[in-house]
């Protein structure tokens, strides 16, 4: 297959890569950027609002405008900072903990979040919003950030993760994308595209466990049980790893991930000049197609995952952020009625899609004519996206988070992926034991 330069990629290097929804890691210094929003509104009560991500501002800014309009009695500004992720978590749990200095309104990061709800939570339950329109949602999404019936986080997308497939690659190999419904066929299909074009089927990502995580959670398994007890070595997992060791050395259709991980430049740029076939991820990474693989427009469509088996899950619900209101709101109903206003309404949820990009976990919006209204979006992958959301709007489980997951996750990413996936030192079942041991001892 010919390869193409990605001029248009190089220009990007140096911008920063969004992991999920979760901005940057540093852990440098104060606010990166604050912006007032309303600030030209008279007689406006102040919220302030910190996020990770300033992406999530452009969200705000459309937000606020309407609000005030909707509800010219009760005006609002927003003053809007933006942290370093690590800095930002840090804070805000120290302010919690102390009792003062929290603002109004967060965003808190799904890995985070079991931080904030240990003991009594110091955020407010936002049930009386919530339950009401509970039915229109993917309620999964509110179970992560949930606690004793209590629901905590509003959520900023469904994070359902999807299969992207090259179709030209497929077109060559001579497969019908839509005949792949296991991740058995998804192996058969795999000998054909390595068979007849230059092509790899998919690679194995060895730095970022989201890909793995997902298809562990296709199989009801999890690092966690809904109890908390560490579930890192069970059957389904060592399973599910033994399959992505046996596809990159046995049947030889993958190859250990270029850069190791999917947000890597040698990743996008290998995937650009089409060296692989598929890539399964959340919905969310439509936007690294959009800005880090142009050349690939019109030629990826979105299908939903394989399934293990006929009948089962093709999908799960990755990343994540919860946005909370803090306890020490000077105006709690305010901030509350507000942020149910920005993140839980129809018309918020149709503001996710064509602001941010991310796919609305109100499911109800899904087929409105705002949401399938022609976009960057359409134009890249083509029209049947929400298609394949509604498809398996009822398969996304939800991922149990502790306090421990990012033990797991670097236990995972730093031994397990490269001691079976790189150097083959272990066996799936040796090095998830392994890591069930590790972990278990930060635990005890």
């Amino acid at each position: 297959m010919k390869k193409k330069s990605l001029l248009s990629f190089l220009c990007g290097i140096m911008a920063l890569l969004l992991v999920a929804c979760s901005g940057g890691q540093s852990s440098s210094g104060g606010a990166e950027e604050t912006k007032v929003i309303g600030d030209d509104v008279e007689n406006a009560t102040e919220l302030t609002f910190w996020s990770f991500n300033e992406l999530h501002l452009a969200f705000f800014e459309d937000a606020v405008p309407r609000w005030n309009e909707a509800n010219p009695d009760k005006p609002i500004k927003l003053k809007a900072e933006v942290y370093p992720f690590d800095n930002m978590h840090t804070n805000l749990l120290m302010a919690l903990q102390s009792g003062k200095g929290a603002p109004d309104i967060a965003d808190i990061e799904i890995g985070k979040f079991p931080n904030f709800l240990k003991g009594e939570p110091q955020i407010l339950p936002m049930n009386d919003y919530i339950e009401p329109e509970f039915d229109n949602f993917v309620t999964s999404r509110f179970e992560i950030y949930s606690k004793d019936g209590n629901y905590y986080g509003l959520p900023t997308h469904v994070g359902a993760s999807v299969m992207y497939y090259n179709k030209e690659i497929m077109d060559a190999a001579g497969v019908d994308i839509e005949s792949i419904k296991t991740w058995e066929d998804f192996r058969e299909a795999g000998k054909q595209v390595v068979a007849k074009t230059d092509a790899i089927m998919t690679s194995v990502s060895t730095e970022d466990y989201i890909p793995y995580w997902s298809m562990i959670s296709q199989r009801d398994s999890d690092f966690f049980n809904k109890d908390g007890e560490l579930t890192i070595y069970n059957e389904e997992n060592v399973d599910t790893l033994q399959y992505l060791h046996d596809i990159v050395y046995e049947d030889k259709i993958a190859e250990v991930m270029p850069g190791a991980a999917p947000h890597a430049e040698e990743f996008y740029q290998f995937m650009n000049d089409g060296g692989q076939a598929a890539i399964g991820m959340p919905m969310w990474y439509m936007g690294r197609f959009l800005d880090y693989m142009p050349d690939l427009k019109g030629k990826i469509v979105v299908r939903p995952m394989p399934a293990w088996e006929e009948g089962g899950k093709r999908s799960a619900g990755m990343g994540g952020t919860g946005t909370v209101v803090t306890n020490q709101s000077e105006n709690p109903e305010l901030a509350q009625e507000f942020l149910a206003f920005a993140k839980l309404s129809k018309e918020a949820n149709i503001k996710l899609w064509t602001v941010l990009g991310f796919d609305p976990p109100r499911h109800d919006v899904w087929e409105s004519e705002e949401v399938l209204a022609d976009n960057k979006y359409y134009q890249y992958f083509g029209h049947d996206l929400f298609d394949t959301l509604n498809d398996i709007k009822d398969e996304i489980n939800a991922v149990n988070i502790t306090e421990y997951t990012p033990d797991v996750g670097t236990e995972i990413n730093t031994n397990v992926f490269n001691n079976v996936l790189r150097q083959q030192s272990e066996t799936a079942d040796e090095a998830l034991k392994k890591a069930q041991e590790t972990v278990e001892s930060k635990m005890n």
